[in-house]
């Protein structure tokens, strides 16, 4: 029997940026967010983490209010539970998602995070799923279990970042403007978020972003 304990739990959310950006492109978007950097018990949810920590959006803000760091935490022990797949096929399909944003904070923590993640998309071959991430040689390692459907973004700002083949991969840069965003060729996703995904923009793997 499935675990009942997160019925109350907002599993797949809308920040700011993706409500625009559903509005923007009449798709259904969302994302799912656990603790940025580490949960309140000290586990790390970024491992490799490194500048991004100073800078990271998700540290501060709406997400540092006190009644929606539980919301975090609480989806952070889900990832921990043995009916993580199915109870988020069951909230995916629910929302009717057409995208879904895997960690709008936190990152892959572990190999078998990962899986679950590739398990899920798996089973919904209709949903395009897409990441930001730190972890670059879990995922690398990983690829040949990759489904189609599901695109990564290597970030810049990891301890990982040379590992990143910016002839090949997707990946990430931070701008302190768009006019320099836009002379260094990358695409602005500043705004709308899709244009991250390799699903909704095809034609460019640099992904850029404007600090804020």
């Amino acid at each position: 029997m499935k675990s009942n304990k997160y019925l109350n739990t907002a599993i797949l959310t809308q920040n700011g940026k993706l409500k625009k950006t559903s509005k923007e492109t009449g798709l259904r978007v969302f994302n799912f967010g656990i603790p940025a950097y580490k949960t309140q018990s000290g586990k790390l949810t970024c491992p490799f983490a490194d500048k991004c920590i100073k800078f990271c959006y998700a540290q501060k803000g709406a997400y540092s209010w006190g009644n929606v760091k539980p919301a975090f935490e609480k989806r952070y022990q889900l990832t921990k539970d043995e009916n993580f797949v199915s109870i988020m096929v069951d909230a995916i399909k629910a929302k009717k998602v057409n995208f879904l944003r895997v960690h709008d904070s936190g990152d892959y923590y572990s190999k078998k995070y990962l899986l679950d993640w590739f398990t899920i998309a798996k089973q919904l071959p209709s949903v395009k799923f897409y990441s930001y991430t730190n972890s670059i040689k879990l995922v690398k390692d990983q690829n040949h279990e990759k489904p189609e459907n599901f695109s990564f973004i290597f970030s810049d700002s990891g301890k990982q970042v040379d590992l990143i083949n910016e002839n090949v991969d997707r990946f990430t840069k931070i701008f302190k403007s768009e006019n320099e965003l836009i002379e260094a060729g990358f695409i602005n996703a500043s705004k709308v978020d899709l244009f991250a995904s390799k699903h909704y923009n095809i034609e460019n793997n640099k992904i850029g972003l404007v600090y804020h």
